[in-house]
């Protein structure tokens, strides 16, 4: 915590002043995560200051909070003209990534949890950065994040707003942002080596170096294209499932549907049914070998029978 703490001073995210008598304070907790590997082992532990923006009011506290979301085709397009051409894939992280982002509201926080300055305890936080939690904070870092691109000549493409290209001088780049990750792909290493560096000092960004994890989805490259899997999801979604050490089997679907008249009784549990389906839906963006029994199963999110989870668990089966 205390890492995090000094990284939120050194980045001037807040000023303390004596609380307000006319604006409502929200106030902040410290989230705890634990970071892992491709191979599903553990990185670090991470701790971040998060602020409570479920207090904060429409039209007082907040505005615009779109931005945009992924969208799977690009990514694929993105990965094809990289083998079409043989360009390298680079994998970016951007360091507290919307403390870069300058606040556009007056908002007043609590000092965070175990960090009050014993000189002012009663004191609040002037928030001056677009700390963790805030429900604009995703907007305005990739408002600065596009902004400073653009100013770079790259241009926004009007298909996906998250995918930035650059074509100048006979260097091409492809770059790709979600959130605080960004892909980038060129034709050029000079050019895309000074550029990861300009981003490296206006944002304090880390290479990870080639594309290897992204979205929870592993990337291995080879000699023909990208390998796409998502073991460790697989895991977790057993884990939800309490299916860890089941048995795997080579088909989605039986032959034939079990004929038992217990099972067409509603399940008693439609929101772990739901979960698990929506799950599978992700999932299915690199198993297209489930694309069909996921749409089936979808069909019956409203009112699920025990039919249809023990249907759904032996898809699962097939997956681990």
């Amino acid at each position: 915590m205390s890492y995090e703490f000094n990284a939120l001073q050194a980045q001037g995210t807040w000023s303390l002043v004596s609380p307000p008598s006319n604006h409502q304070i929200i106030g902040c907790k410290w989230i705890f995560k634990i970071k892992r590997l491709a191979d599903s082992s553990i990185a670090h532990h991470k701790a971040r200051l998060v602020a409570q923006g479920y207090k904060q009011e429409y039209g007082i506290d907040y505005l615009e909070t779109f931005i945009p979301v992924v969208k799977f085709p690009t990514i694929r397009f993105f990965l094809t003209v990289a083998l079409h051409y043989n360009w390298q894939v680079f994998q970016l992280d951007v360091v507290n990534a919307f403390l870069h982002g300058n606040i556009d509201k007056t908002i007043y926080m609590s000092q965070p949890p175990g960090f009050a300055d014993p000189q002012l305890p009663n004191h609040v936080c002037l928030l001056r950065k677009a700390i963790y939690g805030l429900k604009q904070s995703p907007r305005l870092w990739f408002a600065t994040l596009t902004s400073y691109l653009s100013s770079q000549n790259f241009q926004v493409s009007s298909a996906d707003p998250s995918f930035l290209l650059l074509s100048k001088n006979n260097i091409i780049v492809y770059i790709f942002i979600y959130v605080d990750d960004i892909l980038i792909t060129d034709n050029n290493s000079s050019f895309i080596s000074s550029l990861i560096t300009n981003l490296h000092n206006k944002f304090q960004i880390r290479n990870l170096g080639p594309l290897s994890r992204f979205l929870g989805i592993d990337f291995t490259r080879t000699s023909t294209g990208f390998h796409l899997t998502q073991n460790s999801y697989i895991q977790e979604l057993l884990n939800i499932a309490s299916m860890t050490n089941c048995k795997p089997i080579q088909t989605p679907l039986p032959n034939k549907f079990p004929t038992d008249p217990s099972l067409q009784q509603p399940f008693a549990q439609p929101a772990l049914f739901r979960q698990i389906i929506g799950s599978l839906q992700y999932l299915s963006s690199v198993r297209p070998d489930i694309a069909f029994v996921f749409n089936k199963f979808f069909q019956q999110m409203h009112k699920p029978l025990l039919l249809h989870y023990q249907l759904l668990k032996r898809v699962l089966r097939y997956l681990c």
